[in-house]
């Protein structure tokens, strides 16, 4: 019998600064229960997903960049998301700026969580590929300061089991925006078996040091998740934050990718949009078991050697 998971890519358009988080959710809201509708027994919404992209300004007081990041999970605002779950039996993931109580250090990061459809967080994440610069750089048309604002995700990138009813269970692993741009972030997960990664990003189309490479920037962002899903036999559900928010215009781009690394499904506006596929699990298998049988045709000891050797090689 097939593992079929039904998902939802979550797209969301843009969140004004002024925007309150009541009001991101009630979008939210509206995703999950569109999704319902339509079967999913799971949604995905991007990174920092209940704000606006608060990196892009350059701030000073540490209680004015606190005011993006959640206390508590769930907190007052997002428990209807845990709330919601537990009446559609649907499970979500979730993109957000964390602080976290560290034996009475606050500590701070960009994180994702997955949570089932009994409300309950099965799978935590914390973005450890970030982007951007630390200190203020005023050439910039706008900032991007995740190296000023989040420290460095510390969990790893942890697999789960997820459950999605009777004989429909399947290991979940999750990456948020610059991760999905870095193999290692697919081959870590892989090497633990995993079916589905769940990936959120805000991804400008201009990137100001290299403004070379804005026109490709669609093409970039599905390289790298076609390639990551087909070279670990996973499926990816990558989603983002689209449209022009704040002057910023953000690639969207939000799409399923099939473990032959084949696009499924794909958002086609800038707005809150859903994008559904029907996601065999069991697909997985066709490659996990043969040209990515790791077991078989990997060669990690031989890779160690290389790098050992890599004196040997001369300057360029």
């Amino acid at each position: 019998m097939a593992r079929i998971i039904t998902v939802g890519a979550a797209q969301l358009g843009p969140i004004a600064r002024v925007e309150t988080r009541a009001q991101v959710v009630d979008r939210m809201l509206a995703l999950m229960n569109e999704a319902k509708r339509h079967g999913c027994d799971l949604v995905v919404f991007p990174e920092l997903a209940l704000t606006t992209f608060f990196p892009r300004w350059y701030m000073e007081s540490q209680a004015e960049i606190d005011s993006f990041f959640e206390r508590s999970m769930p907190g007052p605002d997002t428990q209807r998301l845990f709330d919601a779950a537990k009446r559609l039996q649907m499970g979500f993931c979730l993109g957000y700026g964390e602080l976290a109580d560290d034996g009475g250090r606050t500590r701070r990061f960009n994180t994702a969580i997955t949570v089932d459809g009994t409300g309950r967080v099965i799978g935590k994440y914390r973005k450890i590929h970030l982007p951007g610069h630390a200190e203020h750089e005023p050439w910039r048309r706008f900032q991007h300061l995740e190296k000023r604002y989040f420290e460095v995700g510390d969990l790893g990138f942890p697999a789960f089991r997820a459950s999605f009813g009777e004989g429909r269970e399947g290991i979940l692993g999750m990456a948020i925006c610059n991760d999905r741009r870095w193999p290692e972030t697919y081959r870590i997960l892989g090497l633990q078996a995993v079916e589905m990664i769940l990936i959120g990003y805000n991804t400008p189309v201009h990137n100001p040091p290299a403004p070379e490479h804005d026109a490709l920037s669609h093409f970039h962002n599905e390289l790298v998740m076609q390639s990551g899903a087909y070279q670990n036999g996973a499926w990816v559900v990558g989603v983002a934050k689209a449209g022009n928010e704040e002057g910023v215009e953000q690639i969207g781009n939000s799409i399923i990718v099939a473990p032959s690394g084949e696009i499924v499904a794909a958002c086609t506006t800038a707005g809150d949009e859903l994008a559904i596929a029907r996601c065999d699990l069991d697909l997985c298998a066709s490659f996990k078991n043969t040209i990515f049988n790791f077991a078989r045709h990997r060669q990690p000891e031989h890779y160690r050697m290389i790098v050992e050797r890599r004196g040997a090689v001369p300057p360029a």
